[in-house]
């Protein structure tokens, strides 16, 4: 698990964000460029590590009811691709309610699996590939060619 300062020296650098000092000595992170509603990328990151990112681009089964994902103990890796996912998300209009679909056969999914017998979840979602870990997003990717070469380079292989 990252410490606050780890996490919090990820978080600045990204210089699209600001940051809000609130109360208990947590911060909230904002970038004031949203296409949508939502500005609040990081919300109350914590000196204890704890803390949540705005993943409205993620399936609402793998958010909070507020659309957000705990990071407590999310890797480098992990919180700089959601990071960058929210703010990719949030620098793009939102598309009006009638034209959004749903395809008939719901999204792709695919089983991985390592030699260990570790399994992971290729999903795709809306724009992205998302990769799972049981509920937790592992990585994101905007081609299924990204998500698999990632997978390969992990030592998975399709089930």
């Amino acid at each position: 698990m990252l410490t606050f300062e780890e996490k919090l020296a990820i978080i600045e650098s990204f210089p699209q964000l600001s940051k809000k000092k609130v109360s208990l000595g947590r911060f909230n992170f904002h970038y004031e460029e949203s296409e949508h509603e939502k500005k609040t990328v990081v919300f109350h990151l914590h000196p204890n590590g704890n803390g949540f990112v705005y993943a409205g681009h993620l399936p609402k089964k793998a958010t909070d009811d507020k659309g957000m994902v705990n990071i407590r103990d999310y890797s480098a890796e992990q919180l700089r691709s959601l990071i960058e996912a929210s703010i990719d998300f949030l620098s793009k209009k939102p598309e009006p309610k009638q034209a959004q679909t749903e395809e008939a056969d719901g999204p792709v999914e695919e089983r991985w699996v390592n030699r260990e017998n570790h399994t992971l979840l290729l999903v795709q979602e809306d724009d992205l590939w998302n990769i799972y870990a049981g509920h937790n997003l592992d990585a994101s990717f905007e081609s299924e060619k990204e998500a698999i070469e990632y997978l390969q380079d992990e030592g998975f292989q399709r089930a």
